[in-house]
């Protein structure tokens, strides 16, 4: 995995009275037990990652409560894992990246809210939105309330989070309805402390298991007639238990202060943020006591139309605080205001902003706007103050810098093996004209920033395939897709492969084979070898029974097949080459393999450290550029993108042009000098072997080298 969660594993076993100390998703992982769960199941993305990757390296804790987990290859699979649920009284979680990873798991989910579960179900998913956000700027809040999923949002604090996910289970099994968590990466990643409960083992799990299964019961399947009676409950006799649970156990929390002609609803995942708005004015202090009263949604739906009229109820004017549009919200608090007959003016949208995160700068620009029309008494000048030194700042550091700081966007790491593949992509370029490119999810969607900028459509996970299949009709070149292994066992097969085997589709398939889930933090897939298999691979020997891409591949029918290592950029360029002009019509498919060089060097530095302490022979090989012989036309450059590649300054006076570089950070992955082979630039790139504890053979070599360079020098 991407790292050791040996300290977080620790934690997971705090008993009653002992104090947990962490992050917000870390404290979702300790709540889950305490809470009883028999299983557990997800897909990786963040800001949740961390949950599933915690329990997946517990499974001792796990054994030992009678816990299942379960890493699942898509997040369909997850939420299909809450079947469990339905008929049996165990209780079960599900964790992945909204909205995306919901509209993956869509199909179950609303099979799962029409037939309604008997065992508390929880979703626990990451609501990665807003400017900084990896994703669509959706919100998940559309799909709770489209199929009647209770939707909560709790306030970004340990003993909060802790409570509603113990909460959320209760609600569910007293409404038998599935619950969605959503966090947002300040939730996630927030710290603090809260007093831990002891584990509890589940009624029923991996230690104790059920005799039988449970009796036939048609009206419990999301199937016709069934589902007509189904959706009667939902409203009927649901939706009311729900509202009466919120109530009676208190979730959504009502905070007092002396402005009563004023009251704000807020999300509770944007009550940290609101509150430090609100310092800036003095109406609130460092431990969230506001001097405007406050109802802070920690269910966002349903709302309780009884609890937000009695909280309006003679006030002037509210404020409702939603991040994101539409404002469903703000529509539905309006809607029960007018049909309780109350006149408090209600604001939201008007002076908030319609999209976007809501930062503290944003909220003290609408907390402003909202005061000075129905509150101009207030004295509102330290917050204006504070709005206007803001400003300013952002004008002083754009004059000193000459203009607005330049672009920073992702890119791929040092070594990245998928870097080497795009830049043989770009010499193909140049000799075929451009070709129709559809990308992915991954890390290989950076090869559409520069210097690579290839790329037309980005439509789902492991779906690039699938995206180019109308492209193919018109398009008098071959299309090219590319996905990652995680993409390929994700959606990629299924939806991608097989559809265009089934069709007769002509077009070319590049799957990065990396070895892990990369870019959500270098999870297993199907096909990671394991350490015995890596060895053998490594040794250029292989025993020929793991699962692998290619053999799946041929097992479905693919003819046309080529494996290629990544950072031979010469032999990658000819495949490409020979992928796009070969008279074979049908899906040519193209595996470019080499191990994510994260996971590469995580796994090589213990070893190379444990040599080093040992004594023994370690060698290291290190890259670099000749500034005599470097023209200073940077091609090099452009064509890998490296960023241990760049200019520096010549020692030859007559040169005006800066030449190329090697940095340190350079993992001597070889890329510049491939590229610079394969690409015909100018021999300028050196290797070398830096040796640790040489050998005698080492020393004889280097004294030998160094005569005939020392009498070639005299010469």
């Amino acid at each position: 995995m991407e790292r050791s969660f040996q300290e977080e594993i620790r934690l997971l076993r705090l008993g009653a009275g002992e104090t947990f100390h962490g992050e917000g998703i870390l404290a979702v992982t300790k709540a889950l037990l305490q809470a009883g769960v028999s299983y557990v199941g997800g897909y990786q993305g963040a800001p949740v990652s961390h949950l599933l990757d915690v329990m997946v390296q517990a499974r001792e804790t796990m054994d030992e409560l009678g816990v299942h987990v379960e890493a699942c290859s898509n997040e369909a699979s997850a939420a299909a894992m809450l079947g469990a649920s339905i008929m049996y009284p165990v209780r079960g979680a599900v964790t992945w990246k909204s909205i995306v990873g919901t509209n993956v798991a869509s199909d179950a989910l609303s099979n799962l809210a029409s037939a309604g579960v008997t065992g508390g179900a929880l979703i626990v998913v990451g609501e990665d939105y807003g400017d900084g956000a990896s994703v669509i700027q959706e919100r998940t809040h559309a799909f709770a309330m489209k199929s009647a999923l209770w939707l909560l949002d709790p306030r970004p604090d340990l003993p909060t989070i802790v409570h509603s996910v113990e909460q959320a289970f209760d609600l569910s099994e007293a409404s038998n309805t599935p619950v969605i968590l959503e966090l947002r990466i300040r939730a996630c990643h927030v710290k603090g402390t809260f007093v831990a409960s002891a584990n509890r083992a589940p009624r029923f799990g991996t230690r104790e298991r059920m005799t039988d299964p449970a009796p036939f019961d048609y009206g419990r399947l999301a199937h016709p007639p069934a589902t007509y009676a189904q959706e009667k409950r939902k409203y009927e006799l649901r939706l009311p238990a729900a509202r009466r649970f919120i109530v009676e156990r208190r979730l959504n929390e009502l905070r007092d202060g002396d402005l009563d002609a004023l009251g704000i609803i807020v999300q509770g995942g944007l009550f940290n943020t609101l509150i430090r708005a609100l310092q800036a004015f003095g109406l609130a202090d460092t431990f969230g006591a506001s001097r405007i009263p406050m109802l802070v949604l920690n269910v966002t739906y349903p709302l309780v139309p009884a609890q937000i009229a009695a909280f309006c109820h003679g006030r002037q004017s509210v404020l409702v605080v939603e991040e994101g549009q539409p404002d469903f919200i703000e529509q539905e608090i309006a809607a029960t205001l007018r049909r309780h007959g109350e006149t408090a003016a209600l604001h939201g949208k008007d002076l908030l902003p319609m999209a976007g995160e809501y930062t503290a700068e944003v909220l003290l620009e609408g907390l402003v706007r909202w005061l000075e029309a129905d509150q101009p008494l207030l004295d509102l000048s330290a917050g204006r103050a504070l709005l206007h030194s803001m400003q300013d700042l952002r004008t002083r550091a754009k004059t000193l810098l000459g203009g607005a700081l330049p672009a920073r966007p992702p890119g791929f790491c040092v070594g990245c093996p998928e870097r080497p593949v795009f830049a043989a992509l770009k010499l193909v370029q140049r000799e075929l004209g451009p070709m129709h490119v559809s990308a992915d999810i991954g890390c290989h969607s950076f090869a559409t920033f520069e210097p690579f900028s290839f790329g037309h459509s980005i439509l789902g996970y492991g779906m690039s395939l699938a995206s180019g299949a109308g492209v193919r009709s018109f398009q008098q070149r071959r299309p090219l897709a590319i996905m990652g292994d995680g993409g390929f066992w994700h959606n990629g097969l299924l939806s991608g492969v097989s559809s265009t085997l089934l069709n007769r589709g002509d077009g070319v398939l590049l799957i990065m084979k990396n070895g892990y889930t990369s870019a959500t933090g270098t999870q297993e897939v199907v096909s990671t070898p394991d350490p015995a298999a890596r060895r053998l691979a490594e040794a250029g020997s292989s025993t020929g029974t793991e699962v692998t891409i290619e053999k799946t591949l041929r097992g479905l029918g693919v003819r046309w097949l080529r494996t290629v290592h990544n950072y031979r950029v010469g032999r990658v360029r000819d495949v490409l080459r020979e992928a796009f002009t070969t008279p074979f019509a049908g899906l040519k498919v193209i595996i470019a393999e080499g191990e994510c060089q994260l996971e590469r060097q995580r796994r090589l530095r213990p070893l190379r450290t444990q040599a080093l302490r040992e004594g023994r022979r370690v060698v290291r090989t290190r890259y670099g550029v000749d500034d005599e012989t470097c023209t200073g036309d940077h091609s090099c450059i452009r064509l890998s993108g490296c960023p241990t590649l760049t200019v520096g300054p010549s020692r030859d006076p007559l040169k005006r042009d800066p030449v190329a570089t090697v940095i340190d950070g350079c993992v001597g992955c070889g890329l510049c000098g491939e590229v610079a082979q394969a690409a015909a630039l100018c021999p300028s790139f050196w290797r070398a072997d830096v040796i640790v504890h040489p050998n005698r053979r080492d020393r004889l070599l280097a004294a030998l080298r160094n005569a005939v360079i020392d009498r070639l020098a005299r010469a």
